[in-house]
Formats: structure tokens, C-alpha cells, sequence
């Protein structure tokens, strides 16, 4: 958000800064879009660039991840059963916001759930506990879960 709202300075782009910031952020991304000039161009692909690090990044790390989405879950949801998350990921926007619709995507999600599904060995399951605390609860709660991530 940072270096966004700089470079709305920088370019001179206005935008409401009373609100939330996802409502920033979807608010400059379409305005540089609707410019269109190189430099808005290039703010935009620097965002996705660093999108897909930090996606890179987690896919090396999914014990973080998967503490974070223990952690962060509402509280009517709250569980600490064992768990396999997909993560789905649209690249064709810059902040993945059409992610969501992968989901109805079988021939995406088949092959990679099915690799995951053929590749698995009970001998790993070492690798997939993780320990979190959940906000309001004293107890520390112990947990399997995996990440699979779905890339398109």
C-alpha cells in the first residue's frame, strides 16, 4: 500500500484516503489502469511481480501460512482439526481478485489435487504439524495441515 500510494503522489493521482484500504487499493489500481500510461503500467506490473514473490515465498514456507489461516479464522468457524487448504491463485490480476473463481475450474484443480493425492506419503505427515494460539483461547492447539496451491 505503501509504495502504491506513493506513486499516486508521484503521478498524481487523487484518490479517497478515508477509506478502507483495500477500497484504496482497488481504487488506484483501476485508476492507473485507466490511464495507461507507461509509468501507471509499470506500477501495476511491479505490484504483480511482487505478488508472485510473496506467493513463491509462502509455497516454501506453508507452515506460516497455515498458522496464519488458524490463527485468523472467524470465531464461529474456529476448529483445530487437522486441515488441507487450497490456495487458489488467478494471476491474471494484479491483486488475484478473480482468485475465488477458480474454484469451479475442475480440469485446473483435478490434476494438481490428484498429484498432491498420489505423492502423498504418511512418512511426511512429521512435516505437516503446526502449533498455533487462537485470540481469546489460553490453550495452544497442535494441528496437521498442508497447503496446496493452485496456480493459474
Amino acid at each position: 500500500m505503501t509504495f502504491l500510494q506513493s506513486k499516486a503522489k508521484e503521478l498524481n493521482i487523487p484518490y479517497d484516503k478515508d477509506t478502507s484500504p483495500s477500497n484504496i487499493y482497488y481504487e488506484l489500481i483501476e485508476k492507473m489502469k485507466d490511464k495507461n500510461t507507461e509509468k501507471c503500467m509499470n506500477v501495476i506490473k511491479t505490484i504483480a511481480s511482487q505478488n508472485l514473490d510473496i506467493v513463491n515465498e509462502t509455497k516454501t514456507n506453508t507452515k506460516a501460512l497455515s498458522k496464519w489461516l488458524y490463527e485468523n479464522q472467524g470465531e464461529s468457524r474456529f476448529g483445530s482439526e487437522n486441515r488441507l487448504f487450497l490456495v487458489l491463485i488467478d494471476t491474471d490480476t494484479t491483486d488475484f481478485s478473480n482468485s475465488w473463481k477458480l474454484k469451479r475450474n475442475i480440469e485446473l484443480l483435478t490434476p494438481v489435487i490428484n498429484n498432491f493425492l498420489s505423492n502423498f506419503n504418511r512418512k511426511n505427515l512429521k512435516n505437516f504439524e503446526i502449533e498455533f494460539n487462537y485470540p481469546g483461547k489460553t490453550k495452544t492447539f497442535h494441528s496437521l495441515a498442508e497447503i496446496i496451491f493452485v496456480i493459474k
